[in-house]
């Protein structure tokens, strides 16, 4: 007899997300992802100057802050053909390598890494124990006896005091927590720590762009300009300062992050068969060296491996209209277009028709429409984006770099190839990925220093900015791999002004309802056959769909075109219910 399990809403996430289960024999058998959050930004920015629509698309999340400003400038960029000089090229990659280093060690300590450390268990600790095991897998320098004691008396606190704080609600002591003492004591220790340096590493946001989240670098120049002999602006002074920052986020990575990742996983090696889904992957490639057309010059390769086959990466044209299409059969929206059951995202429309039910209620009627969140394909089949996919299709197109990282902690885990393509690879590979950017900042860094010493002062091609230049119409896609996986934005201008927009983001490709052939999208897939030890406390979901680092697109105000409020969903705390 089966059971359905609702586990709403997922928390440690971005945006708000049910996911429903039904187990059977202990076994998941079936699974659905619904996005209780309606997007609507798109709408917003339609009629509006393209050169303005950065701005708005940029507060779809503040989490991966700037990637939606990035790949939103490369579609104005890509329609307009304006190329940017090699040392905005690098400002750009520097911007993103901060980023990918600051998500993937929040995602790993703050936001996955309670799935598998059990906090309270970390009292039974011995701080000396704790510290040989940390100098043991590593030479970062806080891991003496009497840190870790102090971390374990302050543990000690939070539990006596019957308010955990930010450690509530966990499952500790959850059968399927594997952990010993001293190796929970120690990720608690990281985990604080992280806390404060995620502070610093952000500062190369604020240094290019003024502020973050949200920085402003991409249009109307940077929150300074790079002048070495302007006290005012961006000096030698900054410039270093940069580059000590990213040496200290490659420290922390290399001596902290990356250590504890293998020495956890080591303990979850039954991960690696667990989590498997359809084995389709798709990466959209990032870090351009020799500009943003020329794919083969990106660090992260593009392409798209099928059917676990990583003998064969195949090409992914974002202008073929057959290529990627997103349906809405089971989402709460609707395509007004003809008789159209799915759209290329140029033609897109977000026109909203919900019908699901109204809170609370207990279940999905999952036989109708069941989620805010579309359901994009590519060839008509579901893909899976994210650190993962980066990382098999740089290793199936035979990038050294990334092969050399992969194979070294297949290594270290002692487990085979397959073990990627499960929820112990999904979380090695964003560590992976970690490690690669925080080598490629620094070579970014040294490239834009030593353009600025051959006196390279090259501008962008100002003048198609101007909007008596542009075409009558045009239309570009400005995609990139954000953390979190393959994110695009299509454009389509007439008349000087914004006349459709639509963005794929990846929790849309992750975390999307089934399309009318009942293939399945990632979350849905990889959480079938996985064993469910007790039900009250379902952790193995938690431990697969966090996984992915879910962004849920955060809440949207709607307005009609006289600026009057039509709707708002909002989440409500708990103080505040």
């Amino acid at each position: 007899m089966s059971k359905r399990i609702v586990v709403d809403p997922i928390t440690r996430i971005e945006g708000h997300l049910r996911i429903e289960v039904e187990v059977k024999d202990g076994v998941i058998s079936d699974a659905w992802s619904s996005s209780s959050m309606v997007r609507g930004i798109e709408k917003i920015v339609c009629g509006r100057d393209p050169r303005d629509v950065w701005a708005f698309v940029q507060r779809t999340c503040g989490v991966c802050t700037t990637v939606h400003a990035l790949a939103s400038v490369r579609s104005v960029e890509d329609a307009l053909d304006i190329v940017v000089p090699p040392n905005a090229e690098m400002v750009r990659n520097m911007m993103a390598t901060a980023l990918y280093m600051h998500d993937h060690v929040v995602h790993f300590y703050h936001l996955h890494a309670l799935d598998w450390v059990d906090v309270v268990n970390a009292l039974k600790a011995d701080p000396k124990a704790t510290s040989e095991l940390a100098q043991s897998i590593s030479p970062w320098p806080k891991s003496s006896p009497g840190y870790f004691a102090d971390i374990k008396k302050r543990i000690t606190r939070f539990v006596e005091s019957g308010q955990l704080g930010i450690f509530a609600n966990g499952y500790w002591g959850h059968p399927g927590m594997k952990l010993p003492p001293e190796a929970n004591l120690m990720a608690v220790a990281h985990y604080l720590e992280a806390l404060e340096w995620q502070k610093e590493i952000v500062k190369v946001h604020t240094i290019f762009g003024g502020k973050n989240p949200h920085p402003n670098y991409l249009v109307g120049g940077m929150a300074c300009a790079i002048n070495t002999e302007d006290p005012g602006g961006l000096n030698a002074e900054r410039l270093a300062y940069v580059r000590q920052l990213l040496e200290e986020g490659k420290k922390f990575v290399d001596e902290v992050y990356i250590p504890d990742l293998l020495a956890i996983a080591s303990f979850y090696k039954d991960w690696g068969s667990i989590g498997k889904g359809f084995g389709n992957y798709m990466s959209y490639g990032e870090f351009p060296t020799n500009g943003y057309r020329d794919v083969s010059s990106f660090k992260f390769p593009q392409g798209v491996i099928l059917n676990n086959d990583l003998s064969k990466v195949h090409d992914v044209n974002h202008r073929d209209n057959d290529e990627i299409r997103e349906f809405v059969n089971n989402s709460w929206y609707d395509y007004t277009k003809g008789d159209e059951e799915s759209l290329h995202p140029w033609e897109g429309e977000t026109e909203i028709n919900y019908s699901g039910p109204k809170p609370p209620y207990d279940y999905l009627d999952i036989d109708k429409k069941y989620s805010f969140i579309k359901t994009p394909r590519w060839k008509g089949l579901p893909m899976e984006v994210g650190p993962l996919s980066r990382v098999l299709v740089g290793y199936a197109r035979g990038n050294e770099e990334i092969k050399a990282e992969v194979d070294a902690v297949l290594k270290h885990l002692d487990v085979p190839a397959e073990a990627l393509f499960s929820t112990l690879g999904r979380t090695a590979a964003r560590g992976i990925c970690a490690k690669l950017t925080a080598n490629w900042g620094l070579e970014f860094y040294d490239q834009m220093i030593n353009n600025i010493k051959n006196g390279d002062t090259r501008m962008a091609n100002t003048e198609r900015w101007e909007p008596e230049t542009w075409p009558a119409e045009a239309k570009g896609v400005g995609y990139m791999e954000a953390p979190r996986g393959a994110l695009g934005h299509w454009i389509k201008i007439k008349d000087g002004k914004t006349e459709n927009y639509q963005q794929v983001v990846p929790s849309t490709w992750n975390a999307s309802p089934r399309d009318p052939k009942g293939q399945r999208s990632s979350y849905e897939s990889t959480l079938i056959g996985t064993p469910v030890a007790d039900e009250k406390q379902p952790l193995e979901i938690l431990r697969t769909i966090h996984s992915f680092d879910p962004c849920i697109a955060c809440s949207v105000h709607l307005y009609d075109e006289e600026g009057k409020h039509i709707s708002q969903v909002r989440h409500l705390s708990s103080c505040e219910i």
